[in-house]
């Protein structure tokens, strides 16, 4: 349950860009995620944590990888792996769009 609400938020921040265009409602769930972007650092280390904790299932590899994405800046300060994971979260970044719909996708089933 708790994986899939983190999913949805990281799904949330990483579509920011997109929900506008989703008709009647779009532009309120554009506002919610540019509210929720200001703690994406956040967001992000909790998917990383939760993902790894409940390795195991889709959810769980979405919140890694998002968890990586959307805490970036964070994890780059670590000494010796914050580099590494800086370039894999830059290399992520050319397929926000497609994590976002999957997170977000994965998270609302993992709820249901």
């Amino acid at each position: 349950m708790i994986e899939g609400i983190i999913a949805i938020l990281a799904g949330l921040i990483l579509l920011t860009g997109l929900l506008g265009v989703i008709p009647a409602f779009g532009e309120h769930l554009e506002k919610f995620a540019k509210w929720l972007g200001s703690f994406q650092g956040l967001i992000g280390i909790i998917a990383l944590i939760v993902g790894i904790w409940k390795f195991g299932s889709l959810t769980s590899i979405m919140l890694i990888i998002a968890g990586i994405m959307l805490a970036a800046g964070i994890l780059q300060t670590l000494p010796a792996i914050g580099d590494s994971l800086h370039k894999v979260s830059k290399w992520l970044g050319s397929f926000q769009t497609i994590i976002g719909i999957i997170t977000l996708i994965v998270g609302i089933l993992s709820i249901l």
